[in-house]
């Protein structure tokens, strides 16, 4: 069986729009709902409506029932690790326990130019991951009361020499984007690290994010033939709910 889930793009729409939409795909079945940690838009008019991503999760979480949920992913360089860590298991509470931890280095310089964060490198960004990681679940395991539920910590990117790495030691599942000619090798990559760390490759959940076109939705069988397990279609405003509901009847 493999998941389907859906990303609601918080750009460009009111917030009864995107509440509308979570509440929707949640009674309708799908097995994820997740959004993003930017602060603006990331295509179109850069100076359109856009909400922030943490507030939008917590309040996911109080309005569904059934679904798992999660930032595709939540950027390092905005906070603290331990404090990512509270919100997030804050945030599992109020889900009942279906939340995901999911993490990266970061990449949306707008973000970090305005908010007021040094942007850095790729590099220095990604070192700054794998500080943080530790701390993250440290910091998990200190909390009191723990999550509720798994909490799986989720890292995305698709970099050989440092994110799959990062994500064979410390991660319980992994996002990355295709085609399916490109998602197998990364997840022959991680493979590899696995053996490396001498971790079992199964225990790591292999989620992928596709668009809503044509082309893409085309992917989903190549995709699962290359490991994935969990494929999340990327559902710009104004939020049609459909291709991800056809595609979990095709391959769910």
């Amino acid at each position: 069986m493999t998941l389907v889930g859906v990303q609601l793009q918080p750009q460009n729409c009111t917030m009864d729009e995107i509440r509308s939409a979570w509440k929707a795909a949640d009674a309708a079945g799908l097995d994820s709902i997740w959004t993003w940690d930017h602060f603006f838009p990331l295509f179109g008019d850069p100076e359109a409506d856009h909400f922030e991503g943490w507030s939008l999760l917590a309040a996911m979480a109080a309005d569904t029932k059934q679904a798992k949920l999660g930032l595709l992913v939540s950027c390092n360089s905005y906070r603290n690790p331990e404090m990512a860590a509270d919100m997030t298991r804050t945030i599992d509470h109020i889900s009942g326990g279906r939340t995901y931890f999911g993490i990266g280095s970061g990449w949306f310089e707008r973000d970090y130019t305005e908010y007021g964060w040094d942007f850095g490198t790729e590099g220095s960004r990604l070192s700054d991951l794998r500080d943080a990681l530790p701390r993250i679940k440290a910091r998990i395991e200190a909390l009191k009361p723990g999550p509720m539920g798994d909490m799986p910590l989720m890292i995305g990117g698709g970099g050989e020499k440092r994110t799959l790495k990062y994500t064979a030691q410390y991660a319980d599942a992994h996002n990355t984007f295709g085609p399916p000619d490109v998602y197998a090798h990364k997840m022959k990559v991680l493979d590899e690290w696995c053996e490396k760390m001498d971790r079992d490759p199964s225990e790591i959940e292999r989620t992928v994010a596709i668009d809503t076109s044509a082309d893409q939705l085309a992917w989903a069988e190549d995709l699962i033939a290359a490991g994935a397990t969990h494929i999340i279609v990327m559902t710009p405003p104004k939020f049609d709910l459909d291709p991800a509901l056809e595609l979990q009847a095709r391959v769910g």
